[in-house]
């Protein structure tokens, strides 16, 4: 009887402070009691452990974003967005830029010819894609100008044969600027292989460093030395390379060119030649945030074995509840209502760190590089020698919403589990 007066009580305070009398309960038992301060731990692990799994995601996803970004931003700005070749050389390039830059997602245009072959030094080879440019122009499509490391773009002079080569080139073939180097090029012929090479000296004119593989199989020379070796007329290139505002409309604007220009002209875009890295880098980023699900699927498992542990505990509780007149459906609302706010607030302390970590997890990192006096990414073994981070605010939304969904749904089993208690059974023993 005391019990039952003590739950009268309670209905009428729940009645007087909130509408909803699941949602008083539901709140009350969050709160530890002198008999169950296990209960109350368990559910505080499932807090945290849902915070951490939130923290976790937003700082990984973020870090795999940063990595994106910057490998984006060097390589992408390295390769041509999108080139313009005509059926022959084009004699006023300048003119067809024009036409280009007629649309409104070119930002530049520059002469661009482009050739593959061999670089040969003192018996070493390496495969090289070599890019003709104009110096004067390179820097309106291209980030070269701010790598270039040694040497100056500048000394690209047209017949001179100059040649600019990435850091990782430099390096393996031990060369410094002023220094020479022979490049084979295949040429077809009409001798019974079809393909003789043809070799030219360069001299290395400037080195650059971007930080991306570019800077092992990228070379580049004046866009006159590469219009000769290509054996076309004097003052004609091979086409015109552009810079687009927004580099992921590339293939539509190259269409849209094409159809513009006429028959005569074809187009080609980076997604040809850089688009399965990028693929690559997307579907990664997707399988690491569903592998790191788990840590917050996990999580939402501990609440599942918290709700029922609860409704075991507060089985007498939930049969005075019903003797009172309550509802199954409010009962079952009652541990709902616990199991959410276990999540809600898991999620809101896992973003909050989160969102604070990933802002400032590449100042940690260097922080702790300088107190232990060692680098974490070291330049001569990783293209990018700090750890980049950017968050993204719909990757924060997708991580949130999981992780309330999870706990959500977490709590219907044992929520249920409670509203099938029969009063009888469990008052039977108490």
């Amino acid at each position: 009887m005391n019990r039952g007066r003590c739950v009268g009580r309670l209905e009428t305070v729940a009645s007087r402070m909130f509408k909803p009398l699941s949602l008083f309960i539901g709140l009350r038992y969050l709160r530890a009691k002198r008999r169950n301060h296990f209960i109350s731990f368990i559910s505080l692990t499932s807090m945290i452990g849902l915070a951490l799994g939130v923290l976790a995601m937003i700082v990984v996803l973020s870090v795999m974003n940063g990595f994106q970004k910057e490998m984006s931003s060097r390589i992408l700005g390295m390769v041509p967005h999108a080139m313009l070749y005509g059926a022959e050389p084009v004699a006023d390039w300048r003119a067809l830029a024009d036409k280009a830059m007629a649309n409104p997602q070119v930002q530049a245009a520059a002469p661009y010819a482009e050739l593959e072959g061999m670089l040969s030094h003192r018996g070493l080879m390496q495969p090289i894609q070599i890019h003709g440019i104009d110096p004067a122009e390179e820097g309106k499509v291209s980030i070269l100008p701010e790598h270039i490391r040694q040497g100056s773009l500048n000394n690209l002079q047209p017949g001179e044969f100059g040649v600019v080569i990435g850091d990782i080139t430099a390096r393996r073939f031990g060369l410094q600027v002023g220094d020479k180097l022979t490049l084979i090029i295949p040429e077809l012929s009409s001798a019974p292989g079809g393909v003789t090479p043809r070799m030219q000296r360069l001299n290395v004119a400037a080195v650059f460093k971007v930080g991306a593989e570019l800077d092992s199989s990228l070379a580049l020379i004046n866009i006159v030395d590469a219009a000769a070796m290509q054996r076309l007329p004097e003052g004609t290139v091979p086409g015109i390379r552009l810079a687009l505002k927004d580099l992921y409309q590339a293939p539509q604007v190259s269409k849209a060119l094409v159809a513009e220009l006429g028959a005569g002209y074809r187009a080609d875009d980076w997604t040809h030649t850089q688009g399965s890295l990028f693929s690559a880098m997307k579907m990664e980023k997707t399988m690491i945030g569903l592998l790191l699900l788990l840590i917050v699927a996990v999580a939402a498992f501990n609440i599942i074995a918290t709700l029922i542990m609860v409704v075991a505990d507060k089985g007498g509780d939930i049969a005075i509840l019903r003797t009172l007149g309550a509802t199954p459906r409010q009962i079952m609302a009652i541990f709902m209502v616990q199991g959410s706010v276990i999540g809600l607030v898991g999620t809101l302390i896992g973003t909050v760190l989160g969102v604070l970590a990933a802002l400032n997890v590449s100042a940690l990192v260097a922080w702790l590089e300088s107190f232990a006096g060692q680098q974490v990414m070291s330049s001569d073994v990783y293209f990018i020698s700090s750890l980049p981070s950017d968050l993204q605010w719909l990757d924060v939304a997708l991580i949130c919403s999981a992780a309330l969904i999870l706990s959500f749904l977490a709590t219907l089993y044992p929520s249920w589990r409670a509203a099938q208690v029969q009063p009888a059974e469990a008052l039977r023993y108490e």
